[in-house]
């Protein structure tokens, strides 16, 4: 048996660079960029309002009185005349100010004094114009290869004219549950049977990721029927991830069948509560997970081990994000020879455990916010200690 840390290096240190392609900005969200992204114009391309109002010189504001109206400027139009002394423009937000005017005068700070006239009530405070290139100059770099793209990436990929962003190709993960007691979710269990849930939630997860999910249903739990779907498995796809039938038991034959498959088994055991029974291994390009199948591990440690290692295989080189925070009640264990990760709710700046059986208790994650980690060696934690929580 291995610690988590170890597990986690043996299994990043794995990672393989999957191919790239270029898509539209409508389906880059999640995706991973794959490269550096340089504006092609200045931001602003010109000098724009910031407000609606008048453009005029800013000198002229000094010398009270009536200021002559030449001419209104739209959004996206370019302006026809200069601005001279005494003179102003009707502009709209983002308009582009025109040659001679140094500022924008906001409409709420004027009032029309007729045959095409308006005078100004207030001095403006700032010059309400955004300059070109106070944001960004040609040539900047404004995303990095690596990133996960968010909506606020798209708008500045759109803006800066990049509409086919290279993307790292999304992974292709093979998902099997194993087990005789298992059916699918549209049969009613009869005696000793339970509903598959692991293999849905596996698919879940991974299409909220983003990667590609190839449900290959159950396999049962006897040779030919498992070394069937798992030669299938690892034939066209990148990633296996199998749940159930890696213990210990009679009829726990996924280690076995691996390894006759030709699989290379890189470790079997990892000191982590839940999720123990957890295998890892590769056969060529193609990786391994036999995860344990009760449903508790199998989401946890998708999260805390799989996860990870799809985002390194694509490129994503922000790291997970953990809090530190204060525990708001007394927490108390048994046994503290393991890791354990426990589902916890997060309430005005405190961590709250939820109720929890173990690790079959799935509902627990129904409600829980992040879950938290309390390391080995460690029985007790009292309220107002610093815990670390990876959010849900």
């Amino acid at each position: 048996m291995i610690s988590f840390e170890e597990a986690s290096a043996i299994v990043l240190g794995q990672s393989m660079s999957l191919r790239e392609e270029r898509v539209s900005l409508s389906e880059s969200p999640g995706r991973v960029l794959a490269e550096d992204i340089f504006t092609d114009i200045d931001f602003p391309p010109f000098n724009k309002s910031a407000v609606d109002g008048f453009a005029c010189r800013m000198d002229d504001l000094a010398h009270p009185g009536d200021f002559r109206i030449v001419e209104t400027i739209a959004a996206g139009k370019i302006p026809r005349k200069a601005i001279g002394r005494h003179e102003c423009s009707k502009i709209m937000t983002g308009a582009m100010v025109p040659e001679g005017a140094g500022c924008v005068v906001m409409v709420e700070d004027s009032e029309m004094t007729g045959d095409g006239r308006v005078r100004f009530t207030n001095t403006p405070v700032s010059p309400n114009v955004c300059y070109r290139g106070e944001d960004l100059r040609a040539g900047d770099l404004v995303l990095e290869k690596g990133l996960k793209i968010k909506a606020s990436h798209v708008a500045v990929l759109a803006g800066v004219g990049a509409a086919h962003p290279m993307v790292a190709a999304l992974p292709r993960v093979a998902i099997i549950s194993t087990g005789d007691e298992l059916v699918e979710p549209s049969v009613k269990p009869g005696m000793s049977q339970i509903r598959n849930s692991n293999g849905w939630q596996l698919e879940a997860q991974l299409r909220v990721l983003p990667a590609l999910a190839f449900n290959l249903g159950i396999a049962r739990d006897e040779g030919t029927s498992l070394r069937h779907i798992i030669d299938l498995g690892l034939l066209d796809h990148d990633v296996v991830l199998l749940t159930g039938g890696v213990s210990m038991g009679e009829f726990d034959h996924v280690p076995g069948i691996l390894k006759e498959a030709g699989v290379e088994i890189l470790f079997e055991k990892v000191a982590i509560q839940p999720g123990k029974p957890t295998v890892f291994g590769r056969k060529g390009n193609t990786f391994v997970f036999g995860l344990p199948g009760n449903p508790v591990s199998s989401f946890v440690l998708f999260e805390i081990l799989v996860k990870p290692f799809l985002n390194r295989m694509m490129g994503h080189t922000e790291q997970p994000v953990v809090f530190q925070l204060p525990m708001g009640v007394d927490y108390t264990r048994r046994r503290s020879d393991r890791k354990s990760m426990i589902p916890v709710v997060i309430r005005d700046g405190a961590v709250y455990p939820v109720e929890y059986h173990g690790s079959a208790h799935i509902n627990a994650y129904t409600k829980a916010g992040g879950i938290m980690v309390v390391e080995t060696g460690t029985t007790r934690i009292t309220r107002g200690e610093q815990v670390h929580v990876r959010p849900l």
